[in-house]
């Protein structure tokens, strides 16, 4: 009898071999060959799951943005306004080794999606998840008087995002001025220009 595959599995299974290789080895020298060598795979058998490297960095890519949304959307339940928007930022910054990992894969893929139109759009839907979520936290923030009155939201919300995109290159590449203690006080500070006193 044919030994019976749960093909979603094996795609999974794929694409977080995948990450942990781009973590380590880079984006650049990753080929199906040594995803299929780290996943214990004859080099074939990753074709009816990905038949082209590209779609394996898209599939790789989607999943580490669904892998902080999932930390999001467990660590903000239940909280609004400001205390929901230092948790969302707290699960972004990489705090630790595996969020280092996820953001030495986004790196490159934001190098990638700069000429990739199929990159950029999946960079775009996640951004504007994110600027879905921060805008109505702030919102919350505002609604409930503890917004301070000058602080306008757009670009509050521009500000913040830039600064937790950011922090996924220092973090990665300016480690001695941004490990973890001197994140969580950089994001510290970005909440404080928005609370009222």
């Amino acid at each position: 009898m044919p030994k019976i595959v749960d093909h979603d599995a094996r795609r999974l299974e794929l694409v977080e071999v995948t990450w942990r290789v781009i973590a380590h080895r880079g984006f650049d020298g990753v080929t199906l060959r040594d995803v299929a060598a780290e996943a214990g795979f004859a080099n074939g058998a990753l074709k009816p799951y990905f038949p082209t490297r590209a779609s394996l960095m898209r599939a790789t890519f989607t999943h580490v943005f669904g892998r902080t949304n999932a930390r999001v959307r467990a660590s903000t339940e239940g909280l609004m306004g400001l205390e929901a928007l230092a948790a969302f930022a707290t699960e972004v910054l990489p705090l630790d080794e595996d969020r280092l990992d996820e953001a030495r894969v986004v790196i490159p893929f934001w190098q990638s999606a700069i000429h990739e139109p199929d990159f950029a759009a999946l960079n775009d839907e996640a951004m504007a998840q994110w600027r879905t979520w921060i805008k109505g936290w702030i919102a919350q923030a505002s609604a409930s008087g503890v917004l301070r009155a000058e602080v306008v939201p757009d670009s509050a919300a521009e500000s913040l995002l830039t600064f937790l995109l950011g922090s996924q290159v220092v973090a990665v590449l300016d480690a001695r001025f941004n490990d973890p203690v001197q994140l969580r006080a950089q994001l510290g500070h970005q909440l404080s220009l928005l609370r009222a006193n």
